[in-house]
């Protein structure tokens, strides 16, 4: 099983800015200034990332809704998108039974792909 001692390895291992948040949790700002949450949750391991405000207006909410379902039937590899109380959010769960550097990094790859990918078509369904 993955400790959280090559969780934190892995991080390291990122080349990314990472910061210790609370006990067996970190904050990885990528590349695209998205600040992803990492929770080593045995016997999970859970990606996070706030993606935006859902919209107040509910015509607008059943567009964006829709989209999210469409990008996580089409496009995500890792993780899906759903919400939070009143968020948006992107995650991902890895098992960490038998967790390597290469799927963490995988995932991390594809929810950063997925967002900045993603942001101008999200983008119009924010807040006006």
């Amino acid at each position: 099983m993955t400790s959280r001692e090559d969780v934190q390895a892995y991080l390291d291992r990122l080349d990314l800015p990472v910061e210790s948040v609370a006990e067996d949790m970190w904050m990885v700002s990528t590349a695209e200034g998205a600040e992803l949450i990492v929770h080593y949750a045995p016997p999970v391991l859970v990606l996070r990332v706030r993606v935006m405000p859902a919209p107040a207006d509910e015509a607008r909410a059943s567009g964006l809704f829709r989209k999210l379902l469409e990008f996580n039937a089409r496009d995500l590899v890792h993780g899906s998108y759903g919400l939070e109380g009143d968020h948006v959010v992107l995650t991902d769960a890895l098992l960490l039974s038998d967790l390597d550097f290469s799927e963490f990094e995988a995932s991390v790859d594809s929810l950063a792909l997925a967002l900045a990918s993603h942001v101008s078509a999200l983008a119009a369904f924010g807040e006006r």
